[in-house]
């Protein structure tokens, strides 16, 4: 439908006309632009006074002696008419061409650049000529005023886009009007029309301006059909697809992914904007070898083949070859060349579109500069493993890295020749070999193939990669054989250019190459090397014969590599520097910068591997050496030292201790090595790593791990240090007493080492009465030793030491195992304060009192401190050290402890949750570090009544901790919790024959009154019940309750909650006068002893009323309870619980006592403030009820 004065819009195509007459088509589009600013309808209207019209000229008449029914018609009164010119002219001129005006918003307010309108009009253009009889229809664009700018615009971006290739070559005509072309001759035009015009650029039918216009707009629309169609044939034949192909191989059908890659070069390839007409078309690949960038350039160079007249392929890995492929590239332009140069001017000089693929640059020495074409024509893609050539991209560079885990696994897969069915099924193997050598492409094709050969299954690649790295990674594909054939054979490429370089750069590159080959593959910090020179200084005076074990000296500072410079006075690292930047250079080596620390550098694993295989083993003997002494100089401070953890780790897996050690002239140097290694994995919490390191050194010693000796007593003491990490008490308790014994006859009282064995045995005892569950007689054996040491150290050190205050640390948490709980808070509170003064706030030290500290105040009933103080220390843990660190890990457990008790389920489930996924690949499954957040988060599931979650993660844990002894405490808790928990999912007859099993362990291990003991037997006390064996349950219960008489103060929560307890359960079970005499017992004893306004003396009494109230002893019950509530009257808010709980059963004292007005008024008042509640509550609809009996009973 043709558009009309009332449906015009402001933006986009107004259509006019109304479609060609019957039996004929539309030959032409005519299309008029608005200038900046311009109404969309008013633009192109012209009003005139038919009386008062100017004569037409001759040439006027004639062009309009015919007469037009379609034409606008006068007024009656010849008032003015509106000539809307494209609608009420060139449409009933033209009727077999489709006119329209296009219209946009520009003017003030407007931020549309003209660049950005020009665009739009290409793009709704292109929209409106999209069938095929329109993509070639001839098109005159007609601009008014500003609209010419417009136009203009437009023609020159059509003219650098592909995309609109057709449209610009239909173009037949434009027309001018007015448009400002400065210097330019349509610019005398549009003065021309605007003088004669008067500054209006509307016409009218009769109009002398639209007389000049019309004979050129006939001639276009006559002309458009054979110029249009010229100019397609003319480029149709230009392009007819590519000429030349000189590409050395075809496409791998292995190809897989890299899709992102490729788009992206070809959008900056066919990008035609006017930025990227103005240069050569550069793009660089580069990235580590095997990773595919050849394979991307063959993809791009098929796929873009027919957009090329020549597709160019040179190999410039070197000069002689780079030559022979630049002279064979000539022969497409019919020359014959003797030179790279002279070839390079045919590709600068020529017409056609060319594309040239420059592979393998990998020389860091060569300028490639010199084999790039000079001009702007022509696309470059070059691939290189120098990532400096990237410079020479001008529209774009991608450094090449790994696939990601999907597609690394299909190639994988697919290279294996695995059916596409299968794949689900073998998915979790196909990701862990992906894992395994980094998504390496060429290792993923090799792997795949070697699978596919019959060499090994594909499930037991992993073990064979770890037994036959060096064999599978050299195992050469016999069909589409990549360039250098294996995966090592493509990395040895590079490292032959270092070799052939002989320059002192070249050696000292593949010098650190060997050295980062003993260390991990990632982000190994530049800084350790000048920690390692900084204390070379120091060790390089100490002569070898004075080395021990605790001590490095001249022979291993001359063990670090040349460009260190060891003899040199101050620390310059520039031969490092450039040592790095070539293997960086060479992608060998990845180089991060962060913010604020120190650069580090990392390698892709199979480069890493790779990097250690290819030296023979004496080559690796050296480097060991070289990297150990780097790693031992290096460690200054153990605490802080966490960085190198991983480093370190794959430093021992490089050799056997044994090997190490016949390494050095004399085995103390290569030990003092070990040692250094030893006590970073010990301040680590790396226990497991570390008690092998040990036991491997006792082996190559000869030594006895169980026998110290002088000589070698450092190494015990870690030694009983890994022990106690590995919960082994007992072995740690004898080994750590031989090891004081042997000081107290060596050392005197006040030294340092003595005191530290001391202090350290003292802890062991701690530790043992934690695991055995017997705390008093083993924490009276650490007093024993620490209160004698505190004196000697009261007199020689002030009260600020930090031994002094280590020894204090102990000494309370010895009182508060020993149940001098005031006592061991005083003394803990002095110590944190104390630290807190003279450390930093994330000293390890620090943070264990603080730790320590809460976890006393929460024994104590002090949750809410326990709480605060544990938020502080776990927020500066997770600031300092790993994820799954030990010490980090005991901190957050603590503070999910204190939110249970708190029941801040949410926020419990949370924390531990967020723990177990932390360590999750880390910690071993059987580590305390997984099994105690699970068990605690198991409570949580519990609390929230997620019984079957917690049921899971409990069965589980007793499942791993069934590998410890039966009497072990950690699998008794655990089974004492999953048996609580069978309860609460009404799993009865499981709880009841866990916890008989339990009871059964603690009854032969613990005495009579321990907490742990009793713990159980009140719970399987409740299962009895539950099973309705109440004679059981009960007689269990008064068994308890009488021990608990015998054991505990009268005032102790704990026995009094149970004396409570079995008095429910007397009144539960018909035994009323039994709960009554009980609680009356109880609450007397209180009463002797506790203030008349004690909270647990006003909850007894008020536990006592309901008794005597379900009894019909309401007189007794109504005195209790106003006794009661005369006591907390004032104390608590109208409207707290407690408060209208009391007021509640004092009301129904009243109504069972007969005073019933007294009653229900007092109920009323109940009422009416629980009607703040929601109307669902509990508590609010049996009041309300309650209310409703008393009154239809009065009734």
């Amino acid at each position: 439908m043709a558009c009309t004065k009332e449906t015009v819009k402001a933006n986009g195509l107004n259509i006019w006309s109304t479609g060609p007459p019957p039996g004929s088509t539309t030959e032409v589009d005519i299309v008029g632009v608005q200038g900046l600013g311009s109404d969309p309808f008013f633009t192109w209207v012209k009003k005139v006074q038919a009386l008062e019209s100017k004569p037409p000229r001759k040439f006027v008449d004639k062009l309009w002696a015919r007469k037009d029914k379609n034409s606008p018609k006068q007024d009656r009164q010849n008032g003015p008419v509106e000539f809307m010119w494209p609608r009420d002219l060139l449409v009933p001129l033209f009727t077999n061409a489709r006119v329209a005006t296009y219209s946009y918003k520009s003017g003030k307010g407007v931020k549309t650049t003209l660049r950005q309108l020009a665009e739009q009009l290409l793009n709704v253009l292109f929209q409106h000529r999209q069938k095929p009889d329109e993509r070639q229809r001839p098109l005159i664009l007609i601009g008014h005023s500003l609209g010419g700018l417009v136009i203009q615009q437009a023609l020159v971006i059509a003219a650098l886009n592909r995309d609109f290739q057709e449209l610009r070559l239909s173009v037949s005509g434009v027309i001018f009007l007015g448009a400002p072309f400065q210097g330019s001759n349509a610019a005398v035009l549009g003065k021309r029309l605007a003088q004669v015009t008067g500054g209006d650029l509307s016409l009218g039918k009769t109009d002398e301006n639209y007389a000049l216009v019309l004979p050129e707009i006939q001639r276009m629309v006559d002309n458009g059909p054979s110029i249009v169609t010229s100019r397609h044939q003319s480029k149709e034949g230009e392009a007819a697809g590519n000429k030349h192909w000189l590409v050395p191989r075809g496409v791998n059908k292995l190809f897989t992914g890299r899709s992102e890659i490729i788009d992206r070069i070809k959008g900056v390839i066919q990008d035609d904007s006017a930025q990227s007409a103005e240069k050569q078309k550069g793009f660089v690949i580069t990235g580590l070898g095997g990773m595919g960038k050849s394979e991307i350039c063959l993809q791009i160079a098929n796929i873009l083949r027919e957009e090329f007249w020549g597709v160019f392929w040179v190999d410039v890995s070197s000069e002689s070859i780079a030559k022979s492929g630049f002279i064979s590239a000539a022969a497409a332009f019919g020359t014959s060349v003797d030179s790279i140069d002279d070839a390079r001017r045919l590709f600068a000089n020529t017409k056609h579109r060319w594309l040239l693929i420059l592979d393998n640059a990998d020389d860091p020495e060569v300028d490639y500069q010199t084999y790039l074409p000079s001009g702007s024509r022509g696309v470059v893609i070059m691939t290189s493993r120098v990532s400096d050539c990237s410079q020479y991209s001008t529209v774009g560079a991608e450094e090449l890295t790994s696939l990601d885990i999907g597609l690394s696994k299909h190639l994988l897969l697919r290279a294996a020749n695995i059916d596409e069915d299968l794949w689900p099924s073998v998915d979790q193997q196909a990701e862990a070999i992906a894992n395994l050598i980094g998504s390496h492409t060429l290792a993923l094709i090799t792997a795949g193939s070697y699978v596919a050969q019959g060499f090994c299954r594909l499930d037991k690649y992993p073990e064979a990669y770890g037994k036959q790295r060096k064999r599978l990674l050299t195992h050469r594909i016999t069909q589409a054989r990549p360039r250098y054939g294996d995966v090592y054979a493509t990395f040895e490429a590079s490292a032959n250019a270092l070799e052939g370089s002989g320059s002192e750069d070249a050696k000292d590159a593949l010098r650190l190459l060997g050295i980062l080959s003993m260390f991990y593959s990632s982000a190994l910090p530049l800084q350790m090397f000048e920690y390692a020179w900084g204390r070379s200084r120091k060790a390089i005076k100490v002569s070898d014969t004075e080395s021990n074990i605790e001590t490095v000296c001249r022979w291993h500072a001359l063990q670090l590599p040349e460009f260190m410079e060891v003899e040199s006075n101050e620390w310059d690292p520039y031969r490092l520097d450039k040592a790095s930047y070539l293997l960086v250079s060479l992608s060998f080596v990845v180089r991060n910068n962060s913010a604020g620390g120190s650069p580090s550098l990392s390698m892709h694993p199979l480069a890493h591997a790779w990097a250690k295989d290819r030296q023979d083993l004496g080559q690796q003997h050296k480097t060991w050496i070289s990297a150990g002494c780097i790693a031992a100089l290096s460690i200054y401070d153990y605490n802080r030292e966490n960085y190198l953890l991983l480093h370190l780790r794959s430093l021992l897996n490089n050799i056997e201790v044994e090997t190490a050690v016949s390494l050095g002239p004399q085995p103390v140097m290569v030990i003092s090595i070990l040692y250094r290694c030893a006590q970073c994995l010990s301040q680590n919490r790396d226990d497991s790593r570390l008690n092998s390191l040990l036991r491997g050194i006792f082996s190559a010693l000869g030594i006895e791990c169980d026998r110290p000796s002088v000589e070698y007593l450092p190494i015990y003491r870690l030694y009983a240090i890994s022990l106690k990490f590995l919960g082994d008490m007992p072995n740690f308790l004898k080994l750590q007493n031989q090891v004081v014994k042997i000081q107290e006859e060596l050392l005197p009282a006040a030294h340092p080492d003595r005191l530290t064995s001391q202090l350290e045995l003292a802890r062991a005892y701690l530790a043992n009465g934690e695991e055995a569950l017997l705390g008093n007689e083993q924490a009276e054996r650490a007093i024993e030793i620490l209160e004698p040491v505190i004196k000697i150290q009261e007199e020689v050190h002030p009260s600020a030491h930090l031994d002094r205050l280590a020894f204090q640390h102990e000494l309370a948490r010895a009182y508060n195992m020993n149940g001098q709980v005031q006592k061991a808070i005083e003394l803990l509170e002095q110590v944190v304060k104390t630290r807190e003064e003279i450390l930093p706030i994330a000293d390890p030290d620090r943070l264990v009192s603080q730790h320590r500290l809460a976890c006393i105040y929460y024994a104590n009933g002090q949750g809410k401190r326990a709480m605060e103080l544990l938020e502080h220390v776990v927020k500066i843990k997770e600031g300092a050290l790993p994820i799954a660190h030990p010490d980090l890990l005991v901190s957050q457990i603590g503070l999910a402890r204190t939110y249970l008790a708190d029941r801040q389920v949410e926020k419990t489930i949370k924390l531990l949750e967020d723990v177990l996924k932390a360590g999750e690949g880390v910690l071993p499954m059987d580590s305390p570090g997984r099994l105690q957040p699970q068990h605690m988060l198991a409570a949580a599931y519990h609390m929230k009544g997620q019984m079957g979650k917690a049921i899971e993660l409990l069965e589980n844990v007793v499942k791993i901790e069934g590998v410890l002894p039966i009497t072990h405490p950690n699998q008794l808790a655990s089974q004492h919790q999953l048996a609580h928990a069978y309860l609460g999912d009404n799993q009865v007859e499981k709880a009841i024959k866990l916890l008989e099993h339990v009871v059964e362990i603690k009854e032969g291990i613990l005495p009579t009154a321990h907490p742990s003991r009793l713990v159980t037997l009140v719970e399987l006390a409740r299962a009895y019940l539950a099973d309705k064996q109440v004679d059981k349950g009960i007689k269990l219960l008064e068994y308890v309750v009488k021990i608990n008489e015998g054991a505990l103060p009268i005032a102790q929560l704990s026995r009094i909650d149970l004396q409570v307890e079995l008095a429910r359960v007397y009144l539960v079970n018909e035994q009323v006068e039994k709960g009554i005499e009980l609680l009356e017992h109880v609450v007397k004893s209180q009463e002797e002893i506790l203030p008349i306004a004690d909270p647990t003396q006003l909850m007894l009494q008020h536990r006592l009323a309901g008794a005597y109230l379900d009894n019909g002893q309401a007189e007794k019950a109504k005195k209790l309870l106003e006794q009661v509530l005369k006591t907390k009257e004032g104390t608590l808010p109208i409207n707290h619980s407690n408060w209208l709980t009391l007021q509640h059963d004092l009301a129904r004292a009243y109504h069972k006592n007969g005073q019933v007005e007294k009653a229900i008024e007092l109920m009323e008042h109940v009422v009416e403030i629980r009607k703040e509640l929601p109307v669902d509550d509990f508590n609010r609809l049996t009041s309300e009820r309650v209310l409703a009996r008393f009154k239809k009973e009065e009734a």
